[in-house]
């Protein structure tokens, strides 16, 4: 993960999808958003280009 700006945080994921955060981590335990961890922290972040995969299939 050398590009931090392409993530987003999972607030920011369940603000973008309009979902809740724990929607968004239980669909990343079950793959089907897949996520990545910070290196240093941890915490959970997102892709933008997944996020928008996602939301195509889910408006479709």
């Amino acid at each position: 993960m050398k590009n931090f700006k392409q993530f987003i945080t999972v607030k920011a994921a369940a603000d973008y999808l309009g979902v809740a955060g724990n929607t968004i981590r239980n669909w990343g335990r079950t793959g089907k958003v897949q996520e990545q961890r910070h290196p240093v922290n941890g915490y959970r972040l997102y892709r933008k280009k997944d996020l928008d995969r996602l939301l195509r299939k889910l408006e479709g």
